[in-house]
């Protein structure tokens, strides 16, 4: 690092300035000097036009004529806080020594300056630059990963999305982002965060829908040693790992009735006890809602809290399934091809036919599925051109049935193959009907059988189904499984 260290050395007095800078200059630095405070100021502008060419820091006598060390540190933290600044003086004052930390200095020396002290100093200094460089280049990274430029599409709906996303991150506002499975509501959350003051603060994830039933509020709110059975230490929860920076709830539609009723006062009061405690925390908590399933239709239904609802639902993002923007799938999967190529080291194109058939795919799985079916393609394709042969033989199936063998392509005639179940929608043909009413019932004969076959252990039956145990219990209770003679 020495040798990547440039110093500036500001004195009024040329041969302090010039002995300090043949003492660093031994030492491997590169140095250069300047009189006061204004010529310092003018070459840090001047080095930082330059690739490559700005001071890491900055050794400043705090007495000069015209512009002092002070004003000099005062003059730094607008454009130049990446400097790291050693500040030098014959006077010594625990007042100016205190004011001169606070505006960033890095050490306080005085004179005559002893060599060891200046070595340990700027070896400080070089050590405090360097973290600077690299957590501004984490944040660059990560703006990069997860800032505005990562939401992509052309669609006037994505725009929408864009400009909420701008107006609200500014603010401590609870937002609730809505919309479909893999549609990218976790990427609006982590852009709301880079994009807003927040951004040096933590970014915490808690999915309601991932974490069994009986530790969610632990996981959320934390807990007190003895709280519960396995409970051997104190543990902190989400919320106030969160502190100063941004809580993305995803799945808040999976919340069981208890946690909803915490997560109310925690979004009034900024406040909450740890399971098996009495004393009250407060944090300052930015808070991000995520939901696949409308909260309005289950406040009807009696299944979500109206009061949270409402709380929660003061901005309101709705994301756009991938098939309600066809348009924007050839720009996304060029995004993905991009990233992916780069991640792998490779150089890879779309061949006509492919493009077309990532166009006319509907998408069930929404951006997630896009995006995975263009990192398969690219770990798998051998020439330079993604061909259709390189996606996933579902895209095919349907965009190219004639492109697959014909024991592989799936059942599309409109009638159910010999001896599977007859689904209502399609018994004699299409009866028209809206979509969920028409999977309600293939639906509630799944878990009718998954039940059955588990010999009704919900836990084991929510395992199988890859569901949270709290959404088995109610689909349970909407399909009212748990009335007698309900099971045929």
């Amino acid at each position: 690092m020495p040798e990547q260290a440039r110093i500036l050395i500001v004195d009024d007095d040329p041969i302090v300035a010039d002995s300090l800078a043949e003492f660093l200059s031994r030492e491997g630095y590169a140095t250069a000097t300047a009189c006061d405070g204004r010529e310092a100021l003018t070459m840090l502008d001047d080095a930082a036009e330059k690739a490559g060419g700005g001071f890491s820091i900055l050794i400043a006598d705090m007495n000069m004529p015209r512009c002092d060390g002070m004003e000099l540190l005062k003059g730094m933290r607008k454009n130049h806080e990446s400097v790291v600044p050693i500040v030098v003086t014959g006077f010594g004052k625990i007042d100016s020594a205190v004011e001169a930390v606070r505006l960033g200095a890095v050490d306080y020396l005085t004179k005559p300056v002893v060599d060891d002290e200046l070595r340990l100093a700027v070896n400080k200094a070089v050590n405090q630059h360097t973290l600077v460089h690299e957590n501004k280049s984490l944040k660059t990274q990560l703006s990069e990963r997860f800032g505005m430029g990562n939401l992509v599409g052309n669609d006037y709906r994505m725009q929408k999305v864009y400009d909420l996303v701008e107006t609200v991150a500014e603010s401590k506002t609870t937002v609730l982002v809505s919309g479909e499975s893999g549609t990218g509501k976790s990427m609006v959350g982590r852009a709301i965060h880079t994009t807003s003051p927040r951004s040096g603060g933590p970014f915490i994830t808690f999915a309601c829908g991932s974490i069994p039933e009986t530790l969610l509020e632990s996981e959320l709110f934390g807990h007190v040693k003895g709280a519960f059975t396995g409970a051997d230490a104190d543990k902190v929860g989400k919320c106030l790992a969160a502190e100063g920076g941004t809580l993305f709830i995803d799945e808040i539609n999976s919340a069981t009735p208890a946690l909803q009723l915490k997560l109310l006062r925690v979004l009034q009061e900024k406040a909450f006890e740890p399971v098996g405690s009495t004393e009250t925390v407060h944090v300052d908590v930015r808070f991000v809602l995520a939901t696949n399933q409308s909260l309005a239709e289950m406040v009807e239904t009696g299944l979500f809290r109206e009061d949270l609802y409402y709380r929660i639902n003061v901005v309101n993002i709705a994301m756009p399934a991938l098939r309600e923007r066809g348009g924007d799938v050839p720009v996304l999967a060029e995004h993905f091809l991009e990233k992916y190529c780069k991640e792998l080291g490779r150089q890879r194109k779309f061949s006509g036919e492919a493009v077309e058939a990532l166009r006319i795919y509907t998408w069930p799985g929404n951006v997630r599925e896009l995006e995975n079916a263009v990192e398969r393609a690219v770990v798998l394709s051998k020439a330079n051109e993604i061909q259709l042969d390189d996606l996933p033989e579902s895209i095919i199936a349907v965009t190219h049935p004639g492109s697959i063998p014909i024991g592989s392509r799936p059942h599309t005639t409109g009638q159910p193959p010999a001896g599977q179940p007859v689904i209502p929608a399609l018994a004699g043909g299409w009866n028209p009907m809206p979509l969920s009413t028409a999977l309600a019932e293939p639906e509630r004969q799944i878990i009718i059988a998954a039940l059955q076959a588990n010999g009704w252990n919900r836990q084991e039956t929510a395992r199988q189904l890859d569901i949270n145990r709290s959404t088995l219990y109610k689909k349970i209770k909407q399909y009212r499984l748990d009335e007698p003679g309900m099971t045929g």
